[in-house]
């Protein structure tokens, strides 16, 4: 397993993490245990939650992704074997403290009950899962519209959450803090205020990236690379949808458009994006989702690819991608097809 620095803090990281948000609502809690065995046993030493987690987040399934991995941890004793992340959620969830969207006493609040939950004194990576101010990355689901938004206010409460992320850090509850669905200019902000005030800098962003959805590339990537804030990848395989299963109308049981009942990731273009990149496997001989995650890996401002399965068989098939190297020839037409397909999501 590789190695990659966390940003500016010393830890390192495996290039790859486990993802668990489908534990508590797609899995079960021996399912997902037998998931962090298995990615343990193949080196992974990283793994990332939420308090939102299961997904989708509701007042019977958030919360309960925490609590099985802190039953592992309870079980097993091996807290310290792993770097662990997990999230606040950015306001917006009902069911999550009525909605409110973080601010000081709320991270204190959250942060303490994953920490129960999690069966841990300390977090390493505390991330908050989306801007309040709203952000374009659930299509769909969110309006982005900038030219409305308060900026006052928006870096009011970044002012006073990084307050609140330096006081966790005193205090020994969490080492670090990062950024999850946040945008150039939002991410701009936290590294300023950090700057001025001496206040715990941003160690990361976890933003989705795929070959679908290479938003990063442009000015996240360029401040990325400057400033050390690395990419934390989700849905490198674009929520299964990189996987060739929806070809043609499908609705595999048990799959992400069959247990949420839609998927706005999956459209004519999309659909057409996806043969393409299949294509290009077929002709390098490469398996299509192998090739999905070691493209990301491939990335210079990645720092981990975050992979999740429903199964151990899938995740089996996902780790296989950690040995694959891809080829400049393989690499060329994965940029041709992106260029004939730059936004299909």
């Amino acid at each position: 397993m590789q190695f990659n620095t966390l940003g500016r803090t010393g830890i390192e990281v495996t290039d790859i993490c486990l993802g668990t948000m489908t534990w508590g609502s797609q899995n079960t809690e021996a399912e997902g245990h037998a998931q962090i065995a298995m990615a343990r046993d193949a080196g992974i030493t990283f793994m990332d939650t939420a308090e939102l987690y299961a997904v989708p987040g509701s007042k019977e399934t958030s919360f309960r992704t925490e609590e099985i991995i802190g039953n592992w941890f309870a079980t097993q004793g091996d807290r310290d074997k792993w770097i662990l992340a997990s999230k606040i959620g950015g306001g917006g969830s009902a069911h999550i403290r009525d909605g409110r969207r973080p601010d000081a006493a709320s991270v204190r609040e959250a942060l303490e009950a994953s920490l129960r939950r999690l069966k841990t004194d300390y977090l390493d990576l505390y991330q908050i899962h989306w801007a309040s101010r709203g952000h374009y990355h659930f299509e769909g689901y969110w309006t982005y519209s900038p030219h409305r938004q308060d900026t006052s206010a928006a870096i009011a409460n970044m002012e006073e959450l990084l307050g609140a992320m330096g006081d966790l850090v005193s205090e020994g509850k969490i080492r670090h803090f990062g950024l999850s669905n946040e945008t150039t200019w939002g991410t701009a902000q936290w590294l300023k205020l950090a700057e001025r005030s001496g206040l715990p800098r941003v160690a990361s962003i976890q933003n989705e990236y795929n070959l679908l959805r290479r938003l990063f590339d442009h000015d996240l990537a360029e401040l990325s690379h400057h400033e050390d804030v690395g990419l934390l990848a989700y849905s490198p395989l674009a929520g299964g949808l990189l996987t060739g299963k929806y070809f043609d109308g499908a609705t595999p049981r048990g799959s992400r458009k069959d247990y949420q009942k839609g998927f706005w990731r999956l459209n004519e273009h999309s659909e057409r994006a996806t043969h393409a990149y299949h294509d290009v496997a077929a002709r390098h001989g490469l398996d299509p989702i192998q090739m999905a995650i070691a493209f990301c890996r491939s990335r210079p401002f990645m720092t981990s690819t975050i992979i999740g399965a429903t199964s151990t068989e899938q995740l089996r098939h996902v780790l296989a991608a950690r040995d694959l190297t891809l080829a400049p020839e393989v690499l060329a037409d994965i940029e041709a097809t992106h260029r004939a397909n730059p936004r299909p999501i």
